[in-house]
């Protein structure tokens, strides 16, 4: 790795007192990490924490550079700092940067998939997508072009929420470009609701909406981490209906990780997979700030692995939501949250060239131990949805 910028002359002066002080004191353009491309091209990476500390410097996430200073960027990540469809707690407008504040500390290499996912293909941070928070499907519509405009080109797209509403104009930009998209959707709700104080935009349907829209791929649909009370079996009848299968928080305790991506791989094969992830899958131990917590979730330690192993599948976009800071501590849902998004960057880095002869999940060791290994088919329990016990909705109500 080498440095962009050279060393400034260390006699040089802030110009506030007339003090020689030392280069890496201050300076207007703080050196970054680069690397070179395979195509030669200078990859711009975080900000040189030798010469700005980490807790110093401008929010992107990770660091990063923005956007708006490398002339193309493989892998953006952008807020979409939305949450006008919420039915409980409100806040996760401010998610997105909470998340940025909490990714200071991420660094450049990940052990876990033995991958620098900042070298090799140029990763920037696109600041916020902005939608009306007063006009739903304005914002629906504003939100989907924001999308647009940053993958134009083939470039991959983590969005930060916000609420999971902005679910469905990230599926949306991406069935104009992809097809039918299949979904892994990591939550402890199913989203699949129908309306709720009869809007039909919130954010406890968009995966309804997205199916009547035909937006989905209906033979590559799997909850992760589902749990809860529901209104009654009705509302497991009409997820089934849409084609989605469950891996419940309880499934990934009972059957373990290695199982569980073992399951996925084989549902999602090598479809165009959208990976949408609500922080309040994870319990809330591991995530208390968000609007609707449940308890029994997972641990970030199980999330974060069965992410890992999708490492190989056709990940063409991703999103983390519903962090809400004002009921988070010490930044533990904020941390949480900042990892995901790093697992969802190496991946799409993975994904678009750099490392490309790197061996697939399964079949390497990672720097932190082995990588799970698969299990045969025969030793995967598979839980009917008419074997989950539930009473009749009597009420006629519908929410997140």
């Amino acid at each position: 790795m080498t440095d962009q910028h050279p060393a400034e002359d260390p006699t040089e002066t802030t110009g506030s007192i007339g003090t020689p002080t030392p280069a890496a004191s201050f300076s207007a353009r703080p050196r970054r990490v680069t690397t070179t491309a395979s195509d030669g091209r200078q990859i711009l990476g975080p900000v040189d924490a030798a010469q700005v500390p980490r807790w110093a410097g401008s929010g992107t996430f990770a660091r990063l550079p923005r956007l708006d200073e490398v002339e193309h960027a493989d892998v953006v990540v952008a807020g979409m700092p939305w949450d006008t469809g919420v039915s409980y707690r409100p806040g996760a407008r401010f998610g997105a940067n909470h998340v940025r504040e909490s990714s200071r500390l991420l660094r450049p290499f990940n052990p876990a998939q033995s991958h620098s996912p900042f070298a090799g293909v140029q990763v920037a941070d696109a600041g916020d997508i902005i939608g009306n928070p007063f006009d739903i499907e304005e914002a629906l519509a504003a939100m989907q072009a924001g999308a647009r405009e940053l993958t134009e080109g083939g470039t991959r797209l983590v969005t930060i929420g916000g609420d999971h509403t902005i679910a469905l104009p990230n599926l949306r930009n991406l069935a104009e470009r992809h097809g039918k998209i299949a979904l892994l959707h990591f939550d402890a709700h199913l989203d699949t609701w129908d309306t709720y104080f009869g809007a039909e935009y919130t954010h406890g349907t968009p995966f309804r909406r997205a199916f009547e829209e035909d937006l989905l791929d209906t033979d590559a649909l799997c909850h992760v981490g589902t749990r809860g009370p529901l209104y009654g079996t009705e509302d497991l009848d009409d997820d089934a209906r849409f084609g989605f299968g469950i891996v419940s928080s309880a499934d990934i305790y009972r059957l373990g990780v290695d199982r569980v991506v073992q399951i996925l791989r084989e549902r999602i094969g090598d479809r165009p997979l959208y990976v949408s992830l609500d922080i309040d899958v994870l319990d809330p131990a591991h995530a208390p700030g968000t609007g609707t917590p449940e308890a029994g979730g997972a641990t970030s330690r199980e999330i974060l692995e069965i992410l890992r192993g999708l490492r190989g599948l056709n990940l063409v976009g991703a999103e983390v939501v519903e962090v809400a800071p004002a009921y988070d501590h010490a930044e533990i849902t904020g941390i949480a949250a900042a990892h995901i998004v790093y697992e969802f960057i190496t991946l799409l880095s993975l994904g678009a060239g750099a490392d490309a002869g790197s061996p697939v999940y399964g079949e390497a060791d990672a720097v932190y131990g082995a990588r799970p290994g698969r299990a045969r088919r025969d030793e995967v329990r598979v839980v009917p949805v008419a074997d989950v016990a539930g009473t009749p909705d009597t009420t006629g109500r519908k929410e997140a």
